[in-house]
């Protein structure tokens, strides 16, 4: 049997990041908004109900807040809102839950709709997450999940590795690093769930410096929580010249700089035998160059054209 890999994050590191921003007065929720925004536009294009709807990870309550602003509130009937800590949890009472996402306290083919807002990045098995999901979903069921990818904070991490090079003579990550976006459909097929579509919103956000952003990421409960990081605290001289090293490399004419944030949007549905599949190979009725108006033309084996 394959040994385990070890796991990447400290959970309960986050649940520590996620209660401190739970006390804190202004948490930084504008990428949630946006994210809550786009998923409302997502349920606005399905022509159906969701009786029974989760989200995972309610943090600032963003979802429920867009939800009862637009017409898509409409198609929800109920909405519980789960998270990892109980602070962001109890505003939601009595539909609030403490749950993690790679264990969900839901009963199999239980819910109708699950939401995720920028929470799925920090599981350590994304994949066993979105099985977990694909469990409570009753068949034909939505799962519509936004997650950082790919580019995000990518400037703050490379100056951050430079700058403990240069001071220290050795660097770490200390910038979590992302799943690709277009990896997310694979993922989702590996999970069991069906026709899944990603999009990708790249958003540059700007600082009048990189300690404000840093500030934000705090606000969030975004900070990294790598195990290796955890152990080796970032020195105050370090930060000094990655701060130095971003408003050199990363700053506009105006003098604020520039933080790159990536979203990906994963959406999919629980099997059901009704929904559209893909033809059979061969099963086609029409040329492609008949739809095309072009000539069909194949290849001999020594690579050179014929033409029928």
């Amino acid at each position: 049997m394959p040994a385990t890999p070890p796991a990447l994050f400290d959970q309960s590191l986050l649940r520590r990041r996620l209660e401190r921003a739970a006390r804190r007065d202004g948490f930084a929720g504008f990428l949630r908004d946006r994210a809550a925004d786009d998923a409302c536009d997502r349920l606005l294009t399905i022509l159906r109900h969701f009786p029974l709807a989760v989200e995972l990870g309610c943090r600032d309550r963003a979802l429920i807040r867009a939800l009862s602003s637009g017409p898509a509130g409409a198609s929800i009937r109920t909405l519980i809102e789960l998270d990892l800590v109980e602070a962001f949890a109890r505003p939601a009472a009595p539909l609030g839950l403490v749950g993690d996402p790679e264990r969900l306290p839901l009963a199999d083919a239980s819910v109708d709709l699950v939401v995720s807002l920028l929470v799925l990045q920090w599981t350590n098995d994304l994949v066993g997450a979105l099985i977990q999901i694909r469990r409570i979903l009753k068949p034909d069921g939505l799962f519509i999940g936004a997650l950082f990818t790919g580019s995000t904070l990518t400037e703050l991490r490379q100056v951050l590795l430079e700058a403990e090079a240069e001071v220290t003579g050795g660097a770490s990550p200390r910038v979590a690093p992302f799943a690709d976006g277009p990896d997310l459909a694979g993922l989702a097929q590996r999970a069991g769930l069906a026709l899944p579509v990603v999009d990708i919103d790249r958003i540059t956000v700007r600082y009048d410096h990189p300690l404000r952003l840093m500030a934000d990421l705090r606000a969030m409960g975004e900070t990294s929580v790598l195990r290796d990081h955890a152990r080796r605290p970032l020195r105050r001289d370090v930060l000094a010249r990655a701060c130095q090293l971003y408003a050199e490399r990363f700053s506009d004419p105006d003098g604020r700089i520039r933080a790159t944030f990536e979203i990906s949007t994963l959406t999919g549905w629980a099997p059901h035998p009704d929904q559209q599949q893909p033809l059979r190979p061969g099963s086609a009725r029409t040329r492609l160059a008949d739809a095309l108006g072009v000539q069909e033309q194949t290849l001999r084996p020594d690579g050179s054209e014929t033409v029928p």
